[in-house]
């Protein structure tokens, strides 16, 4: 099947719009039509993963956080990612990672960008990164007392992430596939933001109209209901359709 997606590398995750003019042809500014990436994340089976890159997925995401119930081990991720073609990027989540941890993963695992989800700083998210020799994402957890100011201050902090990815602040780690509020993030910030936390293909088209973020990212929304970590294919296609649907809005 032809994929029109495009990997979610370091150079895109710093792009600074969506929708950028190109040059004018016969007179008649022309306009390239925004496009919002999108991540599929949380997936533990080749199939789940063939998947993806049919239905065009910018990346997928492998959990390598052992309590999770969508987590991989570092045999299957090696056997997930064997078929995943150019121009798909490959995105480690990793929560509070030991280096040897993290140097197992990528000396065996071919990832394009890490996520750091975690209670990482600053220096310890570049130290890693430096490690791995690859670019990084870093998750920043909202909560129902954080404030817009607060996102701004966490990504000054984290100056040299490639993009931030915002979740719904629960107990524990991940969002629980809740929703946060979305005005909270500022619009200097959704121009490098990974929107996350409750996203689904009913809501992902108001999202991405209130938010315009570079890209979108989903788990628990494209599983089983009750079911964490048991992709369904059915609700995988709903929500690419619905995000290219917004595109086109």
């Amino acid at each position: 099947m032809e994929r029109a997606g495009t990997d979610m590398s370091s150079t895109d995750i710093l792009a600074t719009d969506n929708a950028a003019p190109a040059s004018a042809t016969g007179g008649q500014q022309q306009t390239v039509p925004r496009r919002t990436r999108i991540k599929l994340c949380g997936l533990s089976k080749a199939a789940d993963v063939s998947h993806a890159v049919d239905l065009g997925a910018d990346a997928i995401g492998l959990v390598f956080y052992p309590p999770s119930p969508r987590a991989v081990s570092v045999a299957q991720a090696v056997e997930l990612v064997r078929d995943v073609p150019p121009f798909v990027s490959v995105v480690g989540l990793f929560v509070n990672p030991t280096p040897q941890w993290l140097r197992e993963v990528v000396s065996n695992v071919g990832l394009s960008l890490l996520q750091f989800h975690g209670d990482e700083t600053a220096d310890q998210c570049e130290s890693l990164a430096g490690i791995a020799g690859l670019p990084w994402l870093r998750a920043l957890r909202v909560a129902s007392d954080t404030q817009s100011a607060d996102l701004v201050k966490s990504a000054l902090n984290y100056s040299g992430a490639n993009g931030f990815l915002f979740d719904t602040h629960v107990d524990g780690y991940g969002g629980g596939g809740k929703v946060f509020d979305w005005s909270l993030i500022p619009a200097e910030l959704a121009r490098r933001a990974v929107l996350s936390g409750g996203l689904n293909a009913q809501n992902v088209s108001d999202a991405i109209h209130r938010v315009r973020p570079y890209a979108v990212d989903v788990s628990s929304g494209i599983e089983v209901p009750g079911a964490k970590g048991v992709k369904d294919h059915a609700r995988m296609a709903a929500f690419v359709r619905a995000v290219r649907a917004a595109d086109a809005e």
